[in-house]
């Protein structure tokens, strides 16, 4: 893609592996790089399976390598990459959140009784989509009641307003804003004030 997304942010991890390992076999065709790697450093990796592939590609090696790593030397694998790590963690506890309001709608045309459901909650801001889902089934749990499957990536939605996911019939609960897919699981991500997020049923 033009912005240096490659896949999404969760395949840029193994995709950045791939093309340092192989960059010789692409020659002549090109790819930026410096610009895969910005999307990388600007995204706020949370998700311990995102991490653990995406750091090879940051300190410049790949899986493939692993066999043969010298540990004697790893001290100085990566001289070039400054990694600042805090041994505490910011205290957020009582810190006042303001408020913000996210519009959600759940929507199936595709099986069985076609419906199509929005609501605006209510939740303090830099919540989760999780967080959200959570809100509108507690307040209107016959209409947004949701169930999930816990996966390596974290919460995977598997099922909405009893229409549940498949992979005998290729289904899948989708999540859009703006009409673009998420990023990002509904465990991460994190919506802004006013923004509306759609749960579409969908095939692949």
């Amino acid at each position: 893609k033009g912005d240096g997304m490659i896949g999404n942010i969760y395949s840029m991890g193994l995709a950045l592996q791939a093309l340092v390992a192989t960059g010789k076999f692409y020659a002549p065709r090109e790819w930026d790089c410096a610009q895969a790697f910005s999307v990388v450093y600007s995204h706020d990796y949370q998700q311990p399976m995102a991490i653990a592939q995406v750091l090879p590609a940051l300190v410049g090696r790949s899986y493939l390598e692993a066999a043969g790593l010298d540990c004697a030397a790893s001290a100085s694998v990566s001289p070039s990459l400054q990694l600042s790590l805090s041994p505490e963690l910011e205290e957020t506890t009582g810190v006042h959140r303001a408020p913000i309001t996210v519009h959600y709608s759940i929507i199936n045309k595709l099986q069985g009784k076609h419906f199509t459901y929005t609501t605006s909650v209510r939740v303090p801001a830099g919540s989760t989509l999780l967080e959200v889902l959570q809100v509108a089934a507690a307040e209107k749990p016959d209409i947004f009641s949701f169930q999930t499957k816990q996966t390596s990536w974290g919460p995977m939605v598997v099922s909405i307003h009893g229409l549940a996911a498949n992979p005998a019939d290729r289904t899948y609960w989708q999540f859009l804003s703006g009409g673009d897919a998420l990023q990002e699981g509904v465990g991460t991500y994190k919506p802004q004030d006013g923004e509306h997020v759609q749960a579409v049923f969908s095939t692949y």
